[in-house]
């Protein structure tokens, strides 16, 4: 079995003088010697013959590990690829003991929180939910836990936690820290760097950022660890497809492009909605009334593309929103090209937000156009 050990695979090196942006192009190309391909290929194979690098394809596979040096040189460690987001999330909660607890978000990604309490229910583990943000009440839920699980920017609240001081404090209990960096990616956030253990990706999101892939990631800052994860990996089958992984790296090969491009039109949309007589709140990072504005621009390069919002008068309008516009798509994913909205509240498991709030992820289409389509959609709702 092969696994990336430093990420730095193929013989490569990842110099920390370079940018992200830098690293996100340049790296996981393989051998670039006269005559190679400039793009690592697919290795679409599922057999090895013997005493080579790879054994079995449910192991190893050369797609995987160009996606994996460029993941853990953004992240500042040793990255793995998964099946899904979800499978992500499952290979670290199963490293932990029967009966082990869990500090997470009560205002978490809905797949990790319905999983969670799957696993409680099977008296796999014991969930803690706080409010992340607060830094005080979470820190006092560490005692006697083994999994400190955080999100900043939360989804779909936006809320941003202090991921330095909980990681920090997390360390001192002895307690292993997980960032879901999901919503951020590594080139506003890399929360190894701030004292985390690991970090998750919903690779699905932008880091793909075409809604044509379903994918996960996990980077941790002890190869030890990532060993170990990788075994679990081949075990439970959670492994990624080579043509996904290398449609994958083809993306992040494009993110800050396209990133740089969706958290300026974000920031634009953001302010107007926040003007806007049919929106009573607007979430987002980048907004002077933004309650973690502050701690956002110390821990972040930016404030992203994903923005909340809850339309006046609840439910039934902001359903009306996402069914009136002509451009923005309505749909349960985040992280593409196309601009996309869904009322959250319409699913289960998410009785605890706003009836109102709709969850948009900027793309990128011109933003008058966007405006415009919002615009409407929020005056035809309102009137």
């Amino acid at each position: 079995m092969s696994e990336p050990t430093d990420g730095s695979g193929h013989g490569e090196l990842a110099p920390s003088t370079l940018a992200p942006s830098t690293r996100a192009v340049s790296l996981g190309r393989g051998a670039q010697g006269p005559g190679d391909p400039l793009t690592a290929p697919v290795a679409l194979t599922s057999t090895y013959r013997l005493g080579g690098a790879h054994t079995y394809g449910r192991d190893g596979n050369d797609s995987w590990l160009a996606l994996e040096v460029v993941l853990g040189a953004l992240e500042g460690g040793t990255a793995l690829c998964f099946a899904s987001g979800l499978a992500a999330v499952s290979v670290v909660l199963d490293d932990l003991p029967v009966g082990a607890v869990v500090v997470a978000p009560a205002d978490a990604y809905n797949g990790t929180r319905r999983l969670l309490a799957d696993r409680e229910e099977r008296g796999r583990l014991v969930r803690r939910l706080v409010d992340v943000t607060d830094t005080k009440q979470t820190l006092a839920a560490l005692d006697g836990a083994s999994l400190l699980w955080v999100e900043s920017p939360t989804n779909p609240l936006m809320g941003i936690a202090d991921v330095a001081a909980l990681c920090a404090a997390a360390k001192a209990a002895e307690v292993r820290s997980v960032v879901d960096n999901t919503f951020a990616t590594p080139l506003l956030q890399q929360p190894i760097g701030l004292g985390a253990d690991v970090v998750i990706h919903s690779v699905t999101k932008m880091l793909s950022g075409h809604s044509d892939v379903v994918m996960g990631a996990v980077v941790c800052a002890d190869p030890g660890l990532a060993v170990v994860l990788a075994k679990l990996r081949s075990l439970h089958g959670g492994i990624a497809g080579p043509f996904e992984a290398w449609l994958a790296l083809r993306g992040v090969r494009t993110l800050p492009a396209r990133l740089e491009r969706a958290q300026r039109t974000a920031g634009e949309l953001a302010s107007r909605l926040e003007a806007h007589a049919a929106v009573e709140t607007v979430r987002y990072p980048g907004l002077p009334s933004h309650p973690g504005r502050e701690l956002a621009a110390r821990q972040m390069a930016g404030f992203g593309n994903m923005i909340s919002f809850d339309v006046a008068g609840g439910a039934a309008p902001a359903e009306a929103v996402c069914s009136s516009t002509h451009l923005c798509v309505p749909s349960t994913s985040l992280g593409g090209v196309e601009t996309q909205l869904e009322r959250r509240g319409r699913w289960e498991g998410e009785t605890h937000l706003p009836p109102g709030l709709i969850r948009l992820s900027v793309g990128q289409e011109d933003i008058e156009d966007l405006w415009s389509d919002l615009d409407q959609a929020l005056r035809a709702a309102d009137g």
